[in-house]
């Protein structure tokens, strides 16, 4: 069975796209950046969540303030990235849901108990970031993902107690040799089970 997407859409988002260690000094621009949102933010989550938030680190002063916070692998190419952007959760996302659901207004009452709250922003800003890779795939740039930092130290240095953050992204045009070769995935039948 084929898939609706064209096998060029399917390279492009997934079979043929790397996560990038190098980039060239081709500019991201806020128009990309804009256009990349556009698209992702009608991703699903649940209850129409809209808890991530990014963070672009753009200003040379910033970009040094966060590369103190990456582990010691992740320094250079946070260093030299085009963009980098911070990907958080909002633990106080539940504030705009009867903005998002309007015929549901009482849905922010699901979400009083913090941790509950928390588990809830943090699984659906990670299905939004998931999105958000995927997006800046289909501007034909690349994403470095990255979890190797302080987390701590990178909150408050960019956010606030009511955020998490989840990963940092380099994002821009691969430059050469900018990604390692591809690991092995687990197989279909290691994956999947019927009952």
């Amino acid at each position: 069975m084929s898939l609706v997407l064209d096998p060029a859409a399917q390279d492009l988002l997934f079979r043929q796209a790397r996560t990038a260690n190098t980039f060239t000094a081709e500019p991201v621009t806020e128009e990309q950046v804009q256009t990349i949102y556009d698209l992702v933010k009608y991703g699903p989550t649940a209850f129409n969540q809209t808890p991530l938030r990014i963070t672009l680190v753009r200003s040379p002063e910033a970009r040094e303030r966060l590369v103190r916070h990456m582990s010691q692998g992740n320094r250079p190419k946070t260093a030299t990235a085009p963009l980098v952007a911070i990907l958080s959760a909002d633990n106080e996302f539940h504030e705009e849901l009867p903005t998002l659901l309007p015929a549901f207004p009482q849905a922010k009452d699901l979400f009083t108990d913090r941790p509950v709250r928390e588990r809830s922003a943090t699984l659906n800003a990670a299905l939004q970031a998931a999105y958000f890779i995927v997006g800046v795939r289909a501007a034909g740039l690349a994403a470095g993902p990255m979890t190797g930092f302080d987390a701590e130290g990178v909150r408050k240095e960019f956010l606030d107690d009511d955020h998490t953050p989840l990963m940092v992204v380099n994002i821009g045009k691969p430059g050469e040799n900018a990604s390692y070769p591809r690991s092995p995935r687990l197989a279909f039948d290691e994956v999947f089970t019927t009952v």
